[in-house]
């Protein structure tokens, strides 16, 4: 373990006194440290690493996944949010369900040594976005809000409403014949996001009430502030779990209600702690993806498991997305920018560490391994091409509209030129 952590030490420290050089650059924290710990890994100089089935890297990866999504819920311009939640809703309500059956039919010729229903929770686990992988993106304000706030959310809740999929997906998976459908999946599913949506606000609610009674009373120390919202976020998310929902989208939800009841800027100055250690816990994630999961969750790599990783970040992404922004008047470029940014990260690895450590499916060794692989491509393809795409984006949309900066809610909106849509 000392060595483990000592390992672990040099690379945080290494990568902090280059990180202000490598801002926007291709090389970011999560290909650093995933490559850094797979060359310290077992299947590298095997210095460090250890089981894929321990319960302290599920433990890790949960943690860092809560925070990640209450930091990235607290930033959220919540009016712009209230306008623009066209984008966010066809994403979820049209674009997530396709992209689970697109998934489906898919792996299914690909990989018969997979059940109807292991498929099912291949397509699921790897259904979930994440924001951290395409932080360049969603946090760039030269984009148009109604796309990087539509990323943003759709990032912080399809991971949420995958919980309960996954889990009726391999409940089924390991039943000796499918069960007839009887509406309990979505049952399931109603109460996963019913029970975290209002555990979320209401203990995001208290917690905004009482900080800002303490501010009136001159009772907070300024340094404890920041404690708030990390207590906020583990509160949230461990009711919610405890309740029967998903502690993910309750962290997500108690983001966006604290920004509301303390204000962005109140929000923003508190939450500047959960911010940083998020990012670090998120490196150290990577890190031990490196070390432990890639060695030991690829063993038997083949041409089907590298040619359905690539389909599941492009086809089996890009087309559902394309299908949901029909009819919002996006551009097709905004329809593949939107559909390339879809990397697949900590949502992935906590589903899968949860197959390993809760499942006894046969194909176990198939998931973990599509799934590793697809995370692999997805920190290489995603972080290089992020700030270059990014900025070509922003080059081909800037000659089709023009910018104003919004009085009001102080972001940048989009003035709709004569004869163009707002996404033109």
């Amino acid at each position: 373990m000392e060595l483990e952590i000592t390992a672990l030490g040099v690379v945080l420290l290494a990568y902090a006194v280059v990180s202000g050089r490598l801002r926007g650059t291709a090389i970011t924290p999560a290909i650093v440290f995933t490559g850094v710990g797979y060359v310290l890994g077992t299947e590298g100089l095997n210095l460090v690493g250890g089981e894929i089935e321990a319960e302290p890297v599920r433990l890790l990866a949960e943690v860092t996944l809560t925070l990640v999504l209450f930091s990235d819920a607290s930033a959220l311009h919540t009016g712009a949010l209230r306008r623009e939640k066209g984008t966010p809703l066809r994403l979820l309500a049209i674009g997530l369900p396709l992209m689970i059956v697109f998934g489906v039919l898919i792996a299914l010729p690909m990989f018969p040594d997979l059940g109807l229903f292991e498929v099912i929770v291949l397509a699921v686990l790897l259904a979930p976005t994440d924001a951290a992988l395409g932080q360049t993106v969603v946090s760039d304000e030269r984009l148009p809000s109604r796309l990087r706030q539509g990323l943003n959310v759709e990032s912080g809740l399809n991971d949420g409403i995958c919980v309960p999929l996954l889990f009726a997906a391999v409940a089924f998976a390991e039943l000796d014949e499918a069960p007839t459908f009887d509406g309990g999946i979505v049952v399931d599913l109603v109460k996963e996001v019913g029970v975290a949506t209002a555990v979320g606000a209401a203990v995001a609610a208290a917690v905004a009430t009482a900080l800002t009674l303490s501010e009136r009373r001159d009772w907070l120390d300024e340094k404890w502030s920041q404690v708030v919202p990390l207590a906020t976020a583990a509160v949230g998310y461990a009711a919610a779990a405890d309740l029967g929902g998903s502690g993910f989208i309750a962290a997500f939800v108690a983001g966006l209600v604290y920004r509301q009841m303390v204000g962005s800027s109140r929000a923003h100055e508190t939450t500047k702690l959960a911010e940083e250690v998020g990012g670090v816990l998120s490196a150290v994630t990577f890190f031990v993806f490196g070390t432990t999961v890639i060695g030991r969750g690829i063993t038997e790599l083949d041409l089907a498991t590298v040619a359905y990783a690539v389909l599941s970040l492009t086809v089996v992404r890009m087309i559902p997305v394309a299908v949901a922004l029909i009819g919002s008047g996006a551009a097709p470029q905004t329809m593949a920018f939107a559909g390339w940014f879809g990397p697949r990260g900590l949502a992935t690895i906590v589903f899968m560490l949860t197959i390993v450590g809760d499942s006894n499916l046969a194909g176990t060794g198939r998931i973990v391994e599509v799934a590793t692989v697809t995370v692999v491509l997805s920190v290489i393809a995603h972080g290089v091409s992020a700030a270059w795409l990014t900025d070509r984006y922003v080059d081909w949309f800037s000659t089709r509209a023009e910018y104003r900066v919004s009085q009001a809610h102080d972001e940048v909106d989009l003035v709709q030129p004569p004869r163009r849509s707002l996404w033109h």
